[in-house]
């Protein structure tokens, strides 16, 4: 699998960023099962967070063995310092290790959130106390809407941080508002030497009112290989300022993701462009959410 650095930290990270929201829900044995296949497909980066369920549960048995071969992020959604210090140490139990390589503010999508992130007394005063304990080696800051490259924009004015993680398909690329903001995003990121990693790569739409979720995501995702391959070249072919993207928050779409990255080779991000054209209903994962 292509490795690509991780800005500033230098950290060689696949592009397959193994997202364990996939292990919120699911036994051990599942996600002993998908940890391995990731490991297996060269995946060497892995992204989790405090507020995924028990996937940082699922993860820490693993640490003993792979800790010293992955890059491990987390995250805390909580927004005082003294909230996110509790949380952090939580975590660190959790995943059964005594630092991550990346601790980032959580689910930062609108201005009132970064304000509580970055004001006094808010959670960056923990993650940078963390930083300076050797807890964690880095801070970054996520966030999943339609505001959010606009929004990490700003976070990265008012703090440097070390990694963004913002949306990105080819879908929100051709809304010119969000095209706007994105490339803002980009232009910022590469000034500070930071890592851009996106997420909501096989967003297809959201859940219709009533219809059976087949899938863990709280979107419906693309689950046909021709589509997950074609979203998957537009993205890493077309954006090489992007270091990694988040695999899907469902362990059954890891196998088609991998070989999306594997397949990607043959398809220029025009052509996988005409490919998601032919998607009729396609639209942004930002018109409803449930959290």
């Amino acid at each position: 699998m292509e490795k690509r650095r991780l800005g500033r930290l230098g950290h060689e990270s696949s592009v397959l960023i193994y997202g364990a929201a996939s292990l919120g829900g699911v036994d051990q044995d599942r996600a002993d099962a998908s940890i391995q296949e990731a490991l297996d497909a060269g995946i060497n980066h892995f992204d989790v967070a405090a507020d995924y369920g028990d996937a940082e549960i699922r993860l820490g048995p693993w640490m003993p063995q792979i800790r010293d071969r992955i890059f491990l992020a987390t995250k805390t959604g909580r927004r005082t310092a003294e909230e996110a210090w509790a949380e952090i140490n939580r975590s660190l139990e959790r995943l059964q290790t005594d630092h991550v390589d990346l601790i980032q503010m959580h689910s930062v999508c609108d201005l009132e959130n970064l304000d509580l992130v970055t004001g006094k007394g808010g959670s960056l005063e923990a993650a940078i106390r963390a930083k300076e304990e050797g807890l964690a080696k880095a801070i970054g800051i996520t966030g999943h809407t339609a505001a959010a490259p606009s929004v990490h924009t700003e976070g990265l004015r008012r703090f440097d941080f070390d990694s963004v993680l913002t949306p990105l398909n080819y879908h929100l690329s051709t809304d010119p508002e969000y095209a706007e903001a994105y490339a803002g995003l980009v232009a910022a990121i590469e000034a500070s030497g930071a890592a851009l990693m996106t997420i909501k790569m096989i967003a297809r739409r959201n859940w219709h009112d009533g219809e059976e979720k087949t899938y863990d995501t709280w979107y419906a995702p693309f689950d046909e290989q021709r589509y997950i391959t074609a979203a998957t070249a537009w993205l890493l072919n077309g954006h090489p300022e992007i270091t990694g993207l988040a695999t899907a928050g469902e362990t059954r779409l890891l196998r088609q993701m991998v070989i999306a990255e594997r397949e990607r080779a043959e398809l220029s991000a025009e052509d996988a462009a005409a490919i998601l054209e032919e998607v009729k209903d396609y639209s942004s994962p930002f018109i409803t959410m449930p959290f």
